[in-house]
Parts: structure tokens; sequence; C-alpha cells
């Protein structure tokens, strides 16, 4: 957890950023009769019921510092999926970073193997090494700064029906624009100083007393 703290206590560095990324997903739903639209002094009316059309993964790419986000909308995702999304962040996102600061949970895909799983030994090894990587730890995921804009995201763009997803891609991307547009950052407050008083028992013994 201080790990984390102290990472996100770093100064903005274009040629090192800092990236949160994290994943969600959204269950497509379509009416299965269509809704009435809004009116003057009536809202919008849907039926109860709907079609259940799938779901979608969202990859979410989010650097804090600079008010630039990035939604990746996927089938799946799988190792291989992530290791797509390595090498976008790598080749096409900041091509021009000698590091990127990587902050993300440590699930079973998201891990340099699936690198090598992925791509050749030689281009796994070219992408690894430009990640720095810093994993949340075990029920830690509320410290990926990623999961705060998935959320802003939800409530924002996805409370709501959508029904397949060339439109649920779409909105994503809209919402994703707007917000680059306006550079809306994300400004971490809480250090490992605040951490050691409210989240004091989480430490181990020796170190409370310390």
């Amino acid at each position: 957890m201080e790990d984390i703290l102290e990472t996100y206590k770093r100064p903005y560095d274009p040629k090192k950023p800092l990236i949160g990324f994290d994943e969600s997903n959204k269950q497509q739903i379509q009416d299965v009769i269509e809704s009435l639209p809004m009116k003057e002094g009536k809202p919008k009316r849907f039926e109860s019921t709907y079609k259940r059309n799938g779901t979608r993964n969202l990859f979410m790419f989010f650097e804090p510092l600079a008010g630039k986000r990035r939604v990746k909308v996927t089938k799946r995702r799988t190792k291989q999926d992530f290791a797509v999304c390595m090498k976008e962040l790598v080749d096409e996102m900041y091509p021009s970073a000698n590091k990127i600061v990587l902050v993300m949970d440590n699930l079973k895909t998201h891990h340099l193997g699936s690198l090598y799983e992925t791509f050749s030994p030689v281009e796994a090894k070219r992408i690894a090494e430009k990640l720095e990587i810093h994993y949340t730890p075990k029920r830690g995921s509320w410290l990926n700064i990623a999961e705060c804009e998935l959320s802003v995201l939800s409530r924002q763009c996805l409370k709501r029906r959508i029904g397949d997803s060339k439109k649920l891609n779409a909105e994503i991307q809209a919402w994703a624009r707007g917000r680059n547009r306006e550079s809306i950052k994300c400004d971490w407050q809480f250090t490992v100083e605040d951490a050691r008083v409210k989240l004091k028992s989480l430490y181990p013994k020796w170190v409370r007393n310390i």
C-alpha cells in the first residue's frame, strides 16, 4: 500500500508518465418494446422487460496528472487481451516515454508472462522493459486510481440501457473525448502518513507500536 501511495506523490514527468490501468464490464441491454421519449413534464419511459445482449469488457488507461484517459472495449479479458493493451500503451499511447509507471491490480492476467504467451520473446522483452509495474495489494483495489475513473464512467455514461457493442463503444469514446478535452485530472490526497493513522489496524503489531 505504501509503495502505491509514494508512487502517487511523484511529480509529473512526460518521459516517465504515471498510468493507472483497470478493467470493468458492461452488460448490454436491449429494449423489447421501444421506449417513449422524454416530453415536457414527463420523463423518458421504458418497458421493464428487456433482452440481454451479452457483455463487453472495458479496459481503462488513466493518466491522472495529465488528465488523459483511454477506454478500450473488448469481447474478453484474457492474457492475450492484456498483452495487446500493454503493446498499445507502449507503442501507441506513449512511444516517446523512457519508462511508463504502471499501477494495476494483481490479477492473474496482469503479469509479464502474458506478454511472452502472446508475442515473441524479443517483442515481449521490449514491451516489458518499458514498464515499471506497481501492483495494488490484495483487497486494495481502491488504491488503483483507474478504478476512480471507471466509477465516473459508470455514473456519467453507463447508468442506462445500451443494447449493442457499436453504440456502447461510441458512447464511451464520446465520454472519454469530452473529459480529455477538458483535461480533467485526479488530485490524489491520501498519503502514507494518512494510512498509518486511519488504517493503523492493517499494519503488523510491531509496526503499530513504533
